[in-house]
């Protein structure tokens, strides 16, 4: 494991209640390009070993090329041949596509604190992405039934939550301005034909470092609203 990843981990420490007054802010860690497989690690840990007085955590990264599938991914959405490596890992929902490029946030939130359910923490994160599209000229949208955030039909954010001992962990995914070619090789998120789009498709110059600080502080504004 790297150290940058490693030092992430707290002691370990059992869960207590906490007032709901009482909470800190969240932290937001950049990682940079960090293994995924790695960083997966190190969130579990992080949520097993967290107590009840520790800050929520955001974590900004990119990864390197990798599909990863949830807990419910089948194998007929998965690339038939492909050199870029699959992950079967704990999130929800299906297949997707990470590599450089695309502005990760993983949401490592105790929401029992923030008094929300795992429906709400998801339209809060939609929420984000959408404000954030809102503040560079791009209207998006969330979709019923279908997680995520889309543009003009097209899906240009991706997400998934593990929850474990009432926190939640993984997050969003934001594409930026990445190779979107491998999405061709899976249906992305068990959507045959579903079309994906980026935001430098749409006239943002901001790069997926900017997109991702943007993000991850509009994530931690509304938990803080709340």
């Amino acid at each position: 494991m790297s150290m940058k990843v490693q030092e992430l981990l707290p002691a370990a420490s059992r869960r207590s209640r906490v007032s709901h007054s009482a909470r800190p802010a969240p932290v937001v860690r950049r990682l940079g390009l960090a293994d995924y497989a790695t960083t997966w690690e190190a969130m579990r840990r992080f949520t097993g070993e967290r107590g009840a007085a520790a800050a929520d955590e955001l974590w900004v990264l990119e990864h390197p090329p990798v599909y990863t599938a949830g807990i419910a991914g089948r194998p007929e959405h998965f690339p038939k041949k492909s050199e870029i490596p699959l992950v079967r890992t704990d999130r929800g929902g299906q297949i997707t596509y990470h590599g450089p490029g695309q502005a990760i946030v993983y949401t490592l939130v105790d929401l029992e604190r923030r008094r929300l359910t795992v429906r709400g923490m998801v339209a809060l994160i939609e929420q984000a992405v959408i404000d954030v599209l809102a503040e560079r000229n791009v209207t998006a949208e969330r979709k019923p039934g279908a997680p995520g955030v889309y543009v003009e039909g097209a899906k240009i954010a991706a997400l998934g939550l593990r929850v474990r001992r009432g926190c939640c962990y993984h997050g969003v995914a934001l594409n930026v301005d990445m190779d979107l070619a491998p999405f061709l090789d899976i249906d992305p998120c068990g959507y045959p034909g579903l079309a994906v789009t980026q935001t430098s498709a749409h006239g943002v110059t901001a790069d997926a470092k900017e997109l991702g600080e943007a993000l991850a502080r509009r994530i931690a504004q509304l938990l803080e609203a709340r």
